[in-house]
């Protein structure tokens, strides 16, 4: 799998990278967030936490956090406690903010936090979830490695993320869009002309589906299933630590 860096002149590792990218767009993540998915990266969202209502986790941690929206979502599920790690302090920053003032910050807590070195001990956590973030991992592998890790045994780990839709128009509509619109807006928004190009390359460049399934597998978990949203536009991969 070819690494994709958000700029392509830096001699910076991608991790220092994506921390840099999303410290600068940090201010407009979460406008752009709304604006780009139409709304639909909401109900998404849900789809994925109501994955584990059943399990009824009480520790949970948020992967790739950003500005906490799946850990406040994750609140549903009444758990003791939820952490959430990220490597971009602009993100977790505009985050505690959020949950502050939202009155959660007994439950949520935002640290600073890189998913391939987790600063956990194993069998931490009865859920974990990533939404939007395993693309930016350095090392996919390790980073699904040290996830399978700190997550209890019998724990369940939900993750979505964008993918690529196979069928005509759905292909091509998606195409243009991430191509033309999304790095547009990005740049009229964000100021870093970058972001928003390296968003559809990202995509491009992750193995989805079946091939990461085989990721997930290959790392240890079972009953790994993959459902697909909005003809295939996003993804939950949905998966237990069974030993």
């Amino acid at each position: 799998m070819s690494i994709v860096t958000p700029y392509k002149d830096s001699k910076s590792s991608k991790k220092e990278q994506v921390a840099t990218m999303f410290d600068n767009i940090a201010p407009k993540y979460d406008f752009l967030n709304q604006l780009l998915s139409l709304g639909i990266h909401k109900s998404w969202r849900r789809k994925a936490i109501n994955l584990l209502r059943e399990s009824q986790p009480k520790f949970i941690l948020d992967i790739a956090t950003g500005t906490g929206d799946f850990a406040i979502e994750a609140i549903k599920l009444n758990p003791e406690k939820i952490t959430g790690v990220d490597i971009s302090e602009g993100m977790l920053k505009l985050g505690r903010e959020k949950i502050n003032k939202l009155g959660l910050q007994n439950t949520i807590e935002l640290k600073s936090g890189d998913s391939e070195n987790l600063p956990f001990s194993d069998n931490s956590f009865d859920a974990i979830t990533i939404g939007f973030g395993v693309r930016n991992f350095e090392n996919l592998e390790k980073g699904i490695n040290d996830i399978y890790r700190v997550l209890n045994k019998n724990g369940t780990l939900v993750i979505l993320e964008f993918s690529k839709p196979r069928k005509f128009p759905i292909k091509q509509i998606f195409n243009f869009y991430f191509k033309y619109i999304t790095p547009l807006a990005g740049k009229i928004f964000s100021k870093d002309n970058s972001a928003y190009t390296y968003l559809p390359e990202s995509v491009k460049a992750f193995p989805d589906g079946d091939d990461f399934l085989f990721i997930l597998k290959k790392a240890g978990f079972k009953e790994a299933n993959a459902i697909s949203l909005t003809f295939g536009i996003a993804t939950i991969y949905y998966c237990k630590k069974t030993q």
